[in-house]
């Protein structure tokens, strides 16, 4: 694509005005040179910290390299989508999430509205349709967490925030609590340039992560991630990690609860991410009950529903266990995991025996 100096600022520009306009927060253009993170990104996976997550492994240093992924890629149109749910009282949305009983289901505050992958690509293919009227064809790939893409380090490159030592992007103006998508395209446009860090000798997301996954600034060992143990680990949760989990039954926040920053956060404008089947209110022991059926039926258009439900139950069952609290034994929770001792599963029957060992209670084998 060959477009004047003039035009193509022009342009750049439309793309920021337009993404507005189809409820991103804030777009910025980067250029693809990532080969500062390459050796970041070796050292990362040579040490293990990807876990079961193969795929990190397989795609390698591609993820810092757009022009391999798409051929042809000069420039990548970084975006950023608020999704705190706009709810009453939303300013105090940090002291509520820590104030949640332990028999409460945490569910990850980007999970109760629909599946961002969906929403953010939908408005990526607007904002490249707008181009194409503009322009006519142009060579372009949209992804939001899809590909081997280094989400952070664009954005970070684009000038949208700086990593947080906990691996995310922080914005000044509006926390961390946003989902990332990219478009790559071969359009030369003028790129913008980064903002300094700001975090400055602030450590609070490291020490309250629960399961101390923060294993050093910058470095998360996912091993030990409340969100890759609930989300992406497809088998057992390992014995020595159940407990520190607490009720947190699809992903944690505790990191970005605790970064300072994110006294800025900003409300979604797009009502996708409203809170659907009172998510962020529900009794674990109640989701415990869900059959697979309702379990797909209340989950479709969700994030979540990509787990399974046994995975779900796994999750659960764990939480429910570490419900025990000072008085040991709760008959209701009790009731509802002796009711699936039985389970086809056993992966879930080997957490529900878990978890009603946490109760005082050992069934017959």
């Amino acid at each position: 694509m060959t477009l004047p100096p003039d035009q193509l600022q022009a342009l750049a520009q439309r793309i920021k005005d337009w993404g507005r306009e189809l409820g991103f927060a804030e777009i910025r253009i980067a250029d693809i040179d990532l080969s500062h993170a390459e050796a970041g990104l070796q050292r990362w996976l040579d040490a293990g910290y990807h876990g079961e997550m193969q795929y990190m492994a397989a795609h390698g240093m591609k993820r810092c390299r757009p022009q391999e992924l798409v051929p042809g890629t000069l420039r990548v149109i970084s975006a950023r989508m608020n999704y705190l749910p706009n709810v009453p009282d939303s300013e105090g949305w940090r002291a509520r999430e820590a104030g949640r009983s332990a028999k409460d289901a945490v569910i990850s505050v980007y999970a109760r509205g629909r599946d961002y992958h969906k929403v953010l690509r939908n408005r990526l293919q607007q904002l490249a349709d707008r181009v194409q009227q503009e322009i006519g064809p142009f060579g372009y790939r949209a992804f939001t967490d899809s590909a081997p893409v280094m989400e952070v380090a664009l954005a970070s490159q684009a000038g949208l925030g700086w990593r947080g030592k906990h691996s995310l992007l922080i914005s000044r103006d509006a926390g961390s609590m946003f989902f990332l998508g990219e478009l790559l395209v071969d359009i030369p446009l003028p790129i913008d340039a980064p903002v300094t860090e700001h975090c400055g000798q602030c450590s609070s997301c490291i020490t309250a992560c629960p399961t101390q996954a923060i294993v050093a600034p910058y470095q998360v060992d996912a091993r030990r991630c409340v969100s890759y143990l609930t989300i992406e680990l497809q088998g057992s949760i390992p014995v020595e990690l159940r407990s520190l989990i607490g009720n947190r039954v699809y992903g944690c926040d505790d990191c970005q609860l605790a970064c300072p920053w994110n006294k800025f956060a900003q409300k979604a404008v797009v009502d996708d991410f409203a809170v659907r089947h009172g998510l962020d209110r529900a009794r674990m022991v109640d989701l415990f009950l869900w059959s697979e059926e309702q379990f797909l039926r209340h989950m479709e258009g969700s994030p979540i529903r990509r787990i399974g439900h046994e995975s779900w139950l796994r999750n659960l069952a764990v939480g429910l266990g570490n419900a025990a609290g000072e008085h040991y034994a709760d008959a209701e929770i009790v009731q509802a995991l002796a009711g699936r001792a039985e389970h086809p599963s056993a992966m879930v029957r080997e957490h529900i025996q878990w978890a009603l060992q946490q109760h005082g209670v050992n069934l017959p084998a």
